[in-house]
């Protein structure tokens, strides 16, 4: 299971499928990381330094964060796309096919002006959550979104819970 959280600043990835929990984030920010709570992570009940100090001490990758950089993503269910925004302006996108059981991550491209803020990191998490959430298969012949799905399927296999 993938998910974003986000607040102002910054942005936090989870992946359940990493996770083997060691409780060293709900340690580090118990504001943040709750277990007993749906959802169990809130990025607006700590300060982002004690949330990014408890995201770096994660042993295993399943939590991973990054800036916001005042970029919004959004998923544009009607185009088979999630898309990123600077303002108004268009500047990343995510595109996938559908089947109607499954979907195909097939492109994600950032701006040039804007690569290595994690953006396209957050345009395929985006269509990742979507899909599971509806409970739809995915696969990705795009070699950014496939190396993804590859990470989670190869940890799963050596000791990674879901």
């Amino acid at each position: 299971m993938h998910r974003i959280y986000e607040n102002s600043d910054i942005v936090v990835f989870w992946n359940s499928e990493k996770c083997f929990h060691s409780r060293r984030c709900v340690t580090a920010s118990p504001l943040t990381f709750d277990p007993m709570r749906k959802p169990w992570i809130d990025v607006t009940k700590d300060k982002n330094s004690n949330m990014w100090q408890a995201i770096e001490s994660c042993p295993s990758g399943a939590l991973s964060c990054t800036y916001r950089h005042d970029i919004d993503v959004k998923m544009d269910e009607a185009n088979l796309r999630s898309v990123a925004y600077a303002e108004d302006k268009e500047i990343g996108e995510c595109d996938y096919s559908s089947d109607g059981s499954g979907i195909s991550i097939y492109h994600t491209g950032v701006d040039s002006a804007y690569e290595g803020k994690g953006i396209a990191k957050r345009l395929v998490y985006t269509i990742l959550e979507y899909a599971e959430r509806n409970r739809l298969e995915v696969s990705a012949t795009c070699s950014y979104a496939k190396k993804l799905i590859e990470d989670n399927k190869s940890n799963r296999l050596h000791g990674g819970q879901a």
